[in-house]
């Protein structure tokens, strides 16, 4: 019988439960603090609030004990994947100057085809053996979103509405399938889910959970949100 292999992600190997690991990577760690001080020194109020709130989930997704949980659960992985493209995205998009930002529709498909490709089993897989492959995944996702929310915060309301109830629908049809599958199909997790109490196939659907529905709504209330100050101003100007 042959041995299960060892999968070595840029987050370490999977801890045991109950090993709460930070990962203190002087590297990441020195373009964490660089990135905040060019944040601090180079913008002001509300751009510098988010740009300050960006870094609080980057350091949160990267350095704290989600990093190394994440290599023995998907499901935290999915709670990795949707905080950078759902929260720590839109907030650095909204430190960029407000302007076109290209088609909103090759935003909203490229946005959604990248997150569906690093979630197919092979190159999750992969990501997973390479740390050079793991930050392209990582990048990726981010420089993809990123542009899909700087996309949408340019676009009128009626179009960014349609963009983000879409997005919403690429993240839960996602949720879904894997939700729904038969069989687990993440090999780097096949042996690092039964210390935290999951078989591989429970771990998969509670990510399939995390996605169809808490990530899911992340762009639901986007989408509500834009749809409100777009009706807002006539519905106050509607005599009583």
């Amino acid at each position: 019988m042959s041995a299960a292999p060892v999968w070595t992600p840029y987050c370490g190997p999977a801890p045991d439960a109950g090993d709460w690991r930070w990962n203190l990577d002087p590297v990441l760690l020195a373009l964490l603090v660089l990135a905040t001080g060019l944040i601090v020194w180079r913008l002001q109020g509300r751009r510098r609030a988010f740009g300050l709130a960006a870094m609080a989930v980057l350091a949160l997704g990267f350095v704290s004990p989600l990093c190394a949980l994440s290599s023995a659960l998907f499901a935290a992985r999915t709670v990795h994947h949707v905080l950078l493209v759902a929260v720590a995205a839109p907030l650095l998009a909204a430190i960029l100057p407000e302007r076109r930002a290209g088609s909103l529709l090759l935003a909203t498909a490229v946005q959604a085809a990248v997150f569906w490709a690093w979630h197919a089993p092979g190159a999750y897989a992969a990501a997973l053996s390479n740390d050079g492959l793991y930050w392209i995944m990582q990048s990726s996702l981010v420089a993809s979103a990123v542009w899909f929310w700087a996309a949408a915060r340019a676009a009128s309301a009626p179009t960014a509405v349609v963009a983000l109830l879409a997005a919403m629908l690429a993240m839960g049809l996602l949720g879904a399938v894997l939700t729904f599958a038969g069989q687990a199909v993440y090999a780097p997790h096949a042996y690092t889910t039964l210390a935290w109490g999951l078989t591989p196939l429970e771990d998969q659907q509670a990510a399939g959970l995390i996605m169809w529905a808490p990530a899911a709504a992340l762009y639901l209330v986007a989408a509500l949100w834009r749809l409100g100050r777009m009706l807002g101003p006539d519905v106050e100007a509607r005599p009583a």
